[in-house]
């Protein structure tokens, strides 16, 4: 049974990681290439003559584009497994059905892009090259601590049977945004804001997608392969 939750972890993982890594370069490396010509000054945002720029998928650059897909494949099969396990966590305690439905993956998958993107992007967004950011050490332990602490405070919500576990969950959901993520001293960058808006939003969009397909894959496979079905 092991052995073939995991096997279905890593095809779920593999799925959602190549539908993510399509729409990454479909919409997001665009936005990325645009971003690292003004990064190195082929173009220039203040000081020049307006441009007429057109943001567009640039083509295929083979091996660029498969690591691209390899690595959001990779990503998405860790988080396929993290998101077997919590089913199968879930489904040992009684939490949920053993067969959890479409629609419940669904919601397992909007609760994994919560946690992992949505809720760290409040207060890191996702940057383009160039852009100002504070420390790398004290981004990392911000997102992992806003991750941890949104992953428990759904899984209370989700859960709980009592009210205090609730209001633990609140506090949980709130406390990382309250202290606050690393702070840049100064704005500043040569990409404009309007390509780091794009690009924010994009990859956001397309880590939606991603999870969405995942939750709804896992649920699938898991349902199929649990020991009640």
């Amino acid at each position: 049974m092991f052995m073939r939750l995991f096997t279905s972890a890593i095809f779920a993982g593999a799925l959602a990681g190549l539908v993510g890594g399509i729409l990454q370069l479909g919409f997001v490396q665009p936005v990325l290439l645009m971003a690292e010509l003004y990064e190195t000054g082929q173009l220039v945002h203040f000081g020049a003559e307006p441009e007429a720029i057109s943001i567009s998928y640039a083509g295929i650059d083979l091996s660029r584009d498969l690591w691209s897909l390899a690595f959001s494949i990779l990503i998405y099969c860790g988080y396929g497994l993290m998101l077997v396990a919590l089913m199968g966590i879930a489904s040992e305690q009684s939490l949920i059905s053993s067969r959890p439905g479409l629609r419940h993956g669904i919601m397992w998958g909007i609760a994994g892009f919560v946690a992992l993107h949505l809720a760290p992007s409040f207060g890191l967004a996702p940057e383009v090259p160039g852009g100002a950011s504070a420390d790398l050490e004290a981004r990392q332990i911000w997102w992992f601590a806003t991750t941890l602490a949104t992953s428990v405070a759904l899984w209370l919500f989700a859960f709980a049977r009592t009210r205090l576990m609730i209001a633990l969950g609140v506090i949980l959901l709130l406390a990382p945004h309250i202290i606050g993520a690393p702070a840049v001293s100064q704005f500043r960058g040569p990409v404009p804001p309007e390509i780091a808006a794009l690009f924010a939003s994009r990859v956001l969009g397309v880590g939606l997608v991603a999870w969405v397909v995942l939750g709804a894959t896992a649920s699938y496979i898991f349902s199929r392969f649990s020991p009640s079905h």
